[in-house]
């Protein structure tokens, strides 16, 4: 089955070629990167690739965006993208429920100088951005969503991040073609017979957006 994996997972003389040719990161992502590769017993690959948190930061920079939200943290290196990449009086609502991980990221986010930027919730994302709905002025004010969390819950999330982003706002989502399983018509099932519920829901989402007007 056909697969785009991320550029630190497999090796690509392609992808790195656009890499090396690309606008050089930060040090402080170059040492994050490094060390997610290197910690054991979690599944890295919940880390944002180089190459789609460079283009997060290429879409912000072009938009002149000043607010993000980064739904699904881990160790941070999409919200340090983001945060690099706006204004000084830029900000991003960086959303997550696991206290472990966000620690290591505000580790890094201090460190590149970037912390004052970000407003780190640690609840449901899906609370967090309705409560967010509830309050005064944060309707439309937003310009650029990341989506990279739990995948059954991604529609939620585009539901209610299409409420907070400004008109001519950006959402971009990783993960989408998911390992290449949505290429499959029929139902998918995992080894142990359940059926695949990210693939599934990932189905379903791609439908539901490209007939979205």
């Amino acid at each position: 089955m056909e697969q785009v994996k991320k550029s630190y997972y497999e090796a690509n003389p392609v992808k790195q070629y656009c890499l090396d040719h690309s606008t050089p990161q930060h040090p402080v992502q170059r040492k994050l990167i490094q060390e997610t590769l290197e910690m054991k017993g979690i599944d890295v690959n919940m880390m944002g690739a180089p190459e789609i948190v460079s283009l997060n930061a290429l879409f912000i920079k072009n938009m002149g965006a000043k607010k993000v939200i980064d739904v699904g943290v881990f160790t941070g290196a999409s919200s340090l993208a983001a945060a690099l990449a706006l204004p000084k009086d830029g900000k991003v609502l960086a959303l997550d429920v696991n206290d472990d991980f966000s620690r290591r990221a505000e580790k890094y986010w201090e460190e590149a100088g970037v912390r004052d930027k970000i407003e780190l919730v640690l609840a449901p994302a899906t609370e967090t951005l309705q409560k967010k709905l509830d309050t005064a002025g944060e309707a439309g004010s937003y310009d650029f969503a990341f989506i990279d969390a739990d995948k059954p819950s991604y529609d939620s999330y585009y539901e209610l991040c299409l409420k907070l982003l400004r008109p001519g706002g950006m959402i971009a989502f990783d993960n989408t073609l998911y390992k290449g399983r949505v290429l499959k018509e029929d139902v998918v099932y995992l080894e142990n017979g359940e059926v695949d519920i990210n693939t599934e829901s990932f189905k379903v989402l791609n439908k539901k957006i490209s007939e979205d007007t």
